[in-house]
């Protein structure tokens, strides 16, 4: 019954079905083409031209004893700590927003976060070059002219560090153990404009008499967010943490462009996407570049189906 149902609507609907042809074939061409193309060739030995050599899976067994590789998947652990530390800004000034009782200034700080989208994420990333520059750069300026200076280096001698000095300014691309502090730095105050944007609209989805009866019960603020707003946004912060999980597996702009294609001194803020970078561009491995790009897709699909299947959210 169900299925002679479909075959009706589509018989009936057949020509709405020619509009998506266009999307599906652009998808195909730029999106599923490319990871056949590259799974293909990540069994060659290949430089990038006309040239290949058939290995079979010697690249994938190269990548599995790859310590650089292996080792930035630490690097790529902390990474995702770090931002998921990062998310509770952007979720915190949301609420602030919504709780505005001026519906004008709600406007207002939307349009204020909106504004910044517009500004291209490259010039993002060399603002923030600047503001590391050891010696005119923002931030070493505003910890000299706080006096927070002082503070680091008498902690750094209390604990051996070796990164602080009095007379020297602060290197934080160029100090080895500054690099893994720098990329937690990075995006200070780390209030992400589209995930306001999420979670405001999860939270305009709350009813007004959900608050009425927490005013009647007597409940404070914290415990409206803790009880009331964070469990209704939840499943806007899964669609968060997933994109947060794919960006940050497969990112490495900002490393490329602080940290040159070596990943920083000592290769401290080497990850995966940089390897590949690295291994493409750098040592003309072309191959081995698109076995690693296999295997790091095949763990972002791995996580992005855990957290589909298992991470549930429940009203």
């Amino acid at each position: 019954m169900s299925s002679s149902i479909v075959k009706k609507k589509i018989l009936r609907d057949w020509p709405l079905y020619f509009f998506i042809l266009p999307s599906l074939a652009l998808i195909f061409v730029f999106q599923y083409y490319p990871v056949a193309n590259g799974f293909y060739h990540s069994v060659f030995e290949w430089g990038g031209g006309e040239a290949k050599r058939f290995t079979g899976w010697e690249n994938y067994r190269r990548a599995f004893s790859d310590v650089t590789f292996l080792n930035s998947f630490k690097v790529i652990g902390l990474l995702l700590v770090f931002n998921l530390i990062k998310m509770w800004p952007s979720i915190i000034m949301a609420v602030l927003i919504h709780r505005l009782k001026s519906d004008r200034w709600q406007y207002v700080y939307r349009v204020l976060l909106v504004v910044p989208m517009i500004v291209p994420g490259l010039v993002g990333l060399f603002i923030w070059k600047f503001l590391l520059d050891p010696n005119i750069g923002g931030l070493n300026a505003l910890i000299e002219a706080t006096g927070l200076k002082s503070v680091l280096v008498s902690l750094d001698n209390f604990f051996g560090w070796g990164v602080f000095f009095t007379d020297i300014p602060i290197a934080w691309l160029g100090q080895p153990d500054l690099i893994l502090p720098t990329l937690f730095i990075w995006g200070f105050p780390w209030i992400g404009m589209f995930g306001v944007l999420i979670y405001l609209a999860g939270l305009q989805a709350i009813g007004t008499e959900v608050y009425e009866a927490a005013d009647l019960d007597g409940i404070g603020p914290i415990q409206k967010f803790f009880y009331i707003e964070l469990p209704l946004i939840l499943t806007q912060i899964r669609l968060s943490l997933i994109l947060m999980v794919m960006g940050t597996l497969g990112g490495f702009g900002f490393q490329l462009l602080m940290l040159n294609e070596g990943g920083g001194p000592g290769g401290r803020g080497m990850v995966p996407g940089l390897w590949i970078y690295n291994r493409s561009f750098v040592a003309g491995e072309f191959g081995y570049a698109c076995a690693l790009g296999i295997i790091l897709g095949v763990i972002i699909l791995g996580l992005t189906y855990i957290n589909n299947r298992y991470i549930r959210v429940d009203k």
